[in-house]
């Protein structure tokens, strides 16, 4: 005969009600003395035995939805008002949903890889972010020949990185004008231009692939404001063979402070592949550096064999190239060096510094994106001018082995300086996460990341500091503060801020110090990649947030700390993103992002989330770690779109002040401009 229940679940369903026994392990809901005695030979799903449990009745299903029903509502309670608190006993924190449930979840939302997602209007059209840059349609990539700002007195030595020209900034960014997908051979310059760095027009196409040089696609490439204010765009061009080479092209006025109008150089190209090398191993000129015999420098990246390298080609007049002796950097097996970026950062100043600056107090950046893994690495060290060699102050810290730019999905990044406001400004390629069919259907694919200034972290004396421009501030709305927020092991708590689909939240934690220090080891070889993600429940973590949640956690993004401790006694602290459960669809990536993050004696834990629709940028100790997420929730939009705080530790607790500021929308406009805009 069937298992049945008794006690108060009977009187709560009003009836006895058959039961599955993968439903009592499933939630772990019941105990086994709760199952009355008639309850043999539970292991016989298929009920071929007598006394088995029958495998399906629509009873059960009944159950699951009660049952369900009861875990969700027990296991959320009523968040805090936005209000500052100082006495936290009001808040009654319930544990997190069973761990069985958890894992159950993630199976449930991976779904069937072979079944792809009927994605709806609403979700696609919710996708596109409000902050972001993106072009109005279509596909985009790598960041170009970013211009700042040129309308200060150039410096006596004339050494100009890229400027901003005649008041705005402009951003060149590789772009298929026909789909939304990736295309070789026809790859064009998209073109915009800003104020602010975050409100844009976009304007015409600057440069096509109408040369025989170039037919096959004009590539990634950096610009370069000369003495006279000239302004020198260096790209990668394509043969139809696919051989790379590299061209140059000039505004055609230089007094139109939008650009409108470029001309290639005449005679294109002017490098072409170094002998030894694969004709589709030579790309992505860098921004040119004055060196000290008053030639300019400039990097390109390549790979002999598997070894990446960067090669040095000098100039005066970026007509003519000469190809020095000797490479920049090689480091062993790490493949082709795509994007190279170089250059100074102060030891001593919170300002950035202009591309040739040198000397006492410098150290130099180099950063490659790697074919191979699609991630930013990046080192610091010491360039010696006289060899136009660079090495890395930590030879394990070496690019491909050390630093990654940010952990996420980020590549392709380019800085330039911007002069005017003395600091150097970071712009990143965000790529899709979800299926390219899924992009034809919504009709564009990929983003820019927030961009975010540079700054060496004179504190840990081994890595930079990014953090978003201060002009993002300017989005922010209606704020929310909550202060001394205690977060109890197991449990989760609502911030109640209505939508959260536009955020941008800063926070702090401070972690039980009697529980921390009583600790003498605890989970040392802790990974967040490799962890199970944000289900996984460890004596000091995970806690932190979750976002683009929906009200029954089913779909979420979880942004968390996790510290470990070794047998020495030394507390290490991760940072993860957690992405296993961010979307109901199976045709996204859903990964596990983060790195361990040096904290620093007297510092709080402190994080903060950019959240705009189907990007999260997470900003770790002032920005030494940072993790780029693109998620697609299907039920977590719109106002269905909520935050919480977490923490799944099993043996401290935390308190956090945060505090959420809902973002409006940046303008992103096309060309013509009005009058009144320029």
């Amino acid at each position: 005969m069937p298992c049945k229940l008794s006690g108060w679940w009977p009187n709560l369903l009003g009836d006895q009600w058959e039961l599955d026994f993968g439903v009592v392990e499933l939630f772990s809901a019941l105990p086994l003395a709760k199952l009355g005695r008639n309850c043999g030979s539970l292991d016989d799903l298929n009920a071929v035995v007598a006394n088995s449990v029958t495998r399906t009745h629509f009873s059960t299903i009944c159950l699951i939805l009660v049952v369900s029903t009861l875990i969700v509502l027990l296991s959320i309670q009523q968040g805090p008002k936005a209000t500052s608190h100082d006495d936290d006993d009001d808040l009654k924190e319930s544990p997190l949903l069973p761990e069985k449930f958890e894992q159950e979840s993630i199976q449930q939302v991976s779904g069937d890889q072979d079944e792809a997602f009927k994605w709806s209007n609403a979700m696609l059209s919710w996708q596109r972010t409000s902050f972001h840059f993106q072009p109005q349609m279509n596909w985009m990539n790598d960041p170009n020949g970013i211009i700042g700002d040129g309308n200060k007195e150039r410096s006596k030595v004339y050494t100009k990185s890229p400027l901003l020209h005649m008041g705005w900034y402009h951003i060149f960014y590789q772009y298929n004008p026909d789909e939304a997908v990736w295309g070789w051979g026809n790859l064009t310059w998209g073109h915009a231009v800003s104020k602010d760095l975050i409100n844009w027009f976009h304007l015409p196409i600057a440069l096509f692939p109408d040369k025989w040089y170039d037919v096959g696609g004009v590539w990634s490439g950096s610009a370069t404001t000369l003495p006279n204010g000239e302004i020198v765009m260096l790209y990668t061009t394509r043969l139809s063979n696919l051989t790379e080479l590299q061209s140059v092209a000039y505004p055609a006025n230089i007094s139109d402070p939008l650009l409108l109008d470029w001309v290639k150089y005449s005679g294109n190209p002017v490098m072409f592949t170094p002998q030894g090398i694969g004709h589709r191993d030579f790309r992505d000129p860098s921004t040119a550096w004055l060196g000290q015999d008053g030639n300019w420098r400039i990097a390109v990246g390549s790979m002999v064999n598997k070894t990446g390298l960067s090669f040095v080609y000098k100039t005066t007049d970026f007509k003519n190239f000469e190809l020095l002796n000797g490479l920049l950097h090689e480091v062993p097996g790490t493949g082709m060096w795509e994007c190279i970026d170089f250059y100074p950062v102060s030891l001593t100043s919170t300002n950035g510094l202009d591309t040739s600056a040198n000397g006492v107090g410098v150290k130099h950046l180099m950063k490659v994106s790697l074919q191979k893994t699609m991630k930013d690495y990046y080192a610091i060290g010491t360039y010696d001018p006289i060899k136009d060699k660079w090495t890395p102050d930590d030879p394990n810290e070496d690019l491909g082995n050390g630093l990654l730019l940010d952990s996420g999905k980020y590549y392709a990044s380019k800085t330039f300086y911007d002069q005017n406001k003395k600091r150097r400004i970071l712009w990143g390629w965000v790529g899709e996460s979800d299926d390219q069919s899924t992009d034809l259907l919504k009709g564009w694919a990929s983003l820019q990341g927030i961009p975010r200034t540079v700054v060496f972290d004179k504190k840990t004396g081994t890595s930079i500091l990014q953090w978003p421009v201060e002009e993002v501030e300017s989005l922010r709305s209606e704020s929310y503060d909550f202060d001394k927020l205690k977060v109890e092991q197991g449990s989760v708590l609502p911030l109640n801020i209505g939508s959260a689909s536009q955020l941008d939240i800063v926070a702090t934690f401070d972690v039980d110090e009697e529980a921390l220090h009583s600790i003498e080891e605890a989970d040392a070889d802790y990974s967040c990649t490799s962890s199970g993600g944000a289900v996984t429940r460890g004596v000091l973590g995970p806690f932190g947030f979750l976002v683009l949640a929906d009200e029954s956690l089913t779909e979420l993004t979880a942004v968390y700390f996790y510290i470990g401790k070794g047998i020495d006694g030394r507390a290490k602290t991760h940072f993860c993103a957690d992405q296993s459960r961010s979307s109901s669809a199976s045709d996204t990536e859903k990964l596990i992002y983060g790195s361990d993050v040096p904290v620093l004696h007297g510092e709080k834990l402190s994080m903060r989330l950019l959240v705009d629709h189907s990007i999260v940028e997470s900003f770790v100790q002032g920005g030494r770690r940072v993790i780029t997420s693109r998620v697609y929730p299907t039920k977590a939009i719109n106002g269905a779109a909520k935050v919480y705080m977490f923490n799944n530790a099993t043996g401290t607790s935390v308190t956090a002040s945060v505090k959420v500021w809902q973002m409006n929308s940046a303008n992103l406009r096309p060309y013509p401009l009005n009058e009144d805009q320029l």
